[in-house]
């Protein structure tokens, strides 16, 4: 019984629920920033780069000659596919900048807490006007009692 209690306890932690919390927030945004990636940015960056498509550049280990990726595959031939891997990485890329973009102008649509208000570290002698420290109970100037 003090094993179910000690559990309860532990899921009902503030810190827990949150991080649960934050891993759900964090697949669907992670759905919403892929879908951005892949829908929204990759079809100019594919038209700006004329259609190329790396993920059928590899190189076909076993030294016969493939037309395409898939038909190696079909083989059963080992392959090297580096393009799948540029692939990834410019994937990767994007999505980081993306995430970058977001986060900064999530942060930028925060409201910035209000300024603490000053507290005054001087005052001015009341005999010779010079600034001197608030808790100054002798003016450094012209020797005056406070």
């Amino acid at each position: 019984m003090k094993f179910v209690n000690d559990f309860r306890q532990f899921i009902m932690r503030g810190n827990v629920v949150d991080m649960a919390v934050g891993v759900i927030i964090g697949g669907a945004f992670g759905k919403i920033i892929t879908s951005l990636v892949n829908d929204v940015i990759m079809p100019p960056i594919g038209l700006l780069l004329m259609g190329v498509d790396f993920s059928n550049l590899f190189i076909s280990l076993n030294g016969v000659a493939y037309q395409s990726l898939a038909e190696a595959q079909a083989a059963g031939a080992p392959t090297l596919n580096y393009g799948l891997f540029l692939n990834h990485v410019i994937n990767f890329l994007i999505v980081a900048f993306v995430i970058f973009v977001v986060i900064k102008q999530m942060a930028n649509l925060q409201r910035k807490p209000a300024p603490a208000p000053e507290v005054p570290t001087t005052k001015d002698c009341p005999f010779c006007f010079s600034s001197i420290a608030i808790k100054a109970t002798r003016c450094p100037n012209c020797t005056s009692q406070l």
